[in-house]
């Protein structure tokens, strides 16, 4: 109970972000999460990491010596392997059938499926339901957590929950960060394991920590780079930070011994399959080889079109979806004069440049059927800390605090619009929000859901959702200030404003 004392407002961030993130299903249909999930599925059930058995349902896969593979780094699926063998047996038991049989036969998941489609079949059930359980183990619950590590990480510009709490949710429930927490994508995982590798690198520069958690940094590194190729970009840059704050630098080799295990698992795979240690899916892409044979495997350098397209472009700029992070611009510069996080701010500042002229440099910029530019995810943790700076300098501030909240809201909107509307994730349409996701919103095509899982069909299915995250949060604004509030209304004392108790 104590411990629940100091940790209830984490435990509420958590669960606030957690029912957001596993409330919305899965996308069905996803060849970039079908490919993950084939390979889950044939290490588990086949005992091979070939995909013969399942390529059918996704066009991202690679072709070699006649035998198909998944084309994707596979951290995400050697994540998931596990937790699909710890939950198969119930799912092949005989109460879990039933179930799948009722589904099948459920008419407000029914409602959702193409007239021309061959319906809910038993395998399809299967398949979505192994699916929504592995993204909520790797992708929901890793993602819950980093709301908790960002919270904590904000403690060090000012202790006071409330706008920690506040600049958390933003991230959480406003920015390309929510749909992708609720999908089998690599990019939110990431995400995660590099901004806690961050934060323990940190704790271990606090001397919070001994220096031999080193170890753990180089494993959460490692594992982001397998899981993700480009994450090696921040990887080695949070790497070099955790070499210059350990207080013991023989711990160094205890960081390149961490990522050890991650590197030779990666070694393995590729040496089974391609007979080589480099990774190779992407070079044998049965469908997109012309794309990704440009230049170094679709890199071409920074190029306009495509940083106008990440950034501003309605198609999938991450300041058209999410504008309340261009705040973190001003927040970055508020920061840099805080001279005992120098370091910390050019990790953070590096993790934002490298991805936007990465993912500048690339043919592919788009990203397929995505919310935003989804190849961003992995910094944007890094970019909240410059929201938070900004938030921490100028939240008493008018002229911060209204555009703060209104590009907050505008996000969410936006955020929630696009994750909300259609059975997929908007397609290569000039304006998604307006051509594609809004239009189905207004048509009730609503995203499968747990509601419709209860019978609920259309916009009636997020009733139960919108009811439980109302609650959640008007629970965390009690504590963390709102109570302190309404003693003060009562008594008619001056009150001090949300956020006065540290967590």
């Amino acid at each position: 109970m104590n411990w629940f004392k100091r940790h209830r407002i984490e435990v509420l961030i958590a669960i606030v972000l957690l029912a957001a993130y596993g409330y919305v299903l899965p996308r069905w249909a996803d060849w970039s999460q079908n490919s993950r999930l084939d390979l889950v599925l044939a290490m588990t059930d086949d005992g091979t990491l070939s995909i013969d058995t399942y390529y059918a349902n996704t066009g991202d896969y690679a072709l070699f010596d006649g035998r198909h593979y998944s084309d994707k780094a596979p951290g995400v699926a050697f994540m998931g392997a596990p937790v699909y063998a710890a939950a198969r047996p119930l799912l092949r038991s005989r109460p879990a059938q039933a179930m799948l049989n009722r589904i099948a036969r459920s008419d407000a998941f029914g409602a959702t499926l193409r007239k021309d489609g061959s319906g809910l079949l038993a395998d399809k059930i299967y398949f979505a339901i192994v699916l929504y359980i592995v993204t909520l183990v790797v992708a929901a619950v890793p993602s819950a957590l980093l709301g908790v590590l960002l919270f904590r990480w904000l403690a060090s510009f000012d202790r006071r929950a409330g706008w920690r709490a506040g600049v958390v949710l933003i991230y959480g429930l406003a920015t390309p960060a929510l749909p992708y927490a609720g999908g089998l994508f690599s990019h939110q995982l990431v995400a995660c394991l590099l901004f806690g590798a961050f934060y323990l690198a940190w704790l271990i520069g606090q001397r919070a920590v001994r220096s031999a958690w080193a170890v753990g940094v180089g494993l959460l590194l490692g594992y982001a780079v397998i899981s993700e190729y480009p994450a090696a970009l921040i990887a080695a840059a949070v790497a070099l930070y955790t070499a210059v704050v350990l207080p013991k630098r023989r711990w160094v080799f205890g960081l390149l011994l961490g990522g050890l295990p991650p590197g030779l698992l990666l070694i393995a795979y590729n040496w089974t399959i391609f007979h080589s240690i480099l990774p190779l899916g992407y070079e044998y892409s049965a469908l997109y080889g012309d794309i990704h044979g440009q230049g170094f495997l679709s890199l071409v350098g920074p190029n306009l079109p495509a940083l106008w397209g990440i950034t501003f472009g309605a198609m999938r700029g991450l300041f058209f979806v999410a504008p309340v992070l261009l705040l973190a611009v001003p927040g970055f510069v508020a920061w840099w004069r805080l001279r005992q996080q120098r370091r910390e701010w050019v990790v953070c500042a590096w993790a934002c440049a490298s991805f936007f002229v990465f993912n500048g440099s690339t043919v592919m910029w788009q990203g397929g059927f995505a919310i935003g530019p989804r190849y961003l995810l992995p910094m944007l943790p890094f970019m909240t800390l410059g929201l938070g700076a900004f938030a921490a300098r100028w939240r008493a501030r008018w002229w911060a605090a209204a555009p703060l909240g209104g590009l907050a809201i505008w996000s969410a909107v936006v955020i929630w619009a696009e994750t909300l509307g259609g059975q997929a994730f908007p397609d290569w349409s000039p304006n998604p929000l307006f051509d594609y996701s809004l239009p189905r919103l207004l048509a009730g095509d609503i995203a499968r859901n747990l509601g419709m899982a209860l019978g609920l069909r259309g916009w009636a299915s997020l009733i139960p959702l919108g009811g439980l995250i109302f609650a959640l949060l008007a629970v965390l604004y009690w504590q963390v200030g709102g109570r302190r509030v309404a003693w003060a209304l009562a008594f008619r004392q001056p009150r001090e404003g949300p956020g006065r108790e540290a967590a």
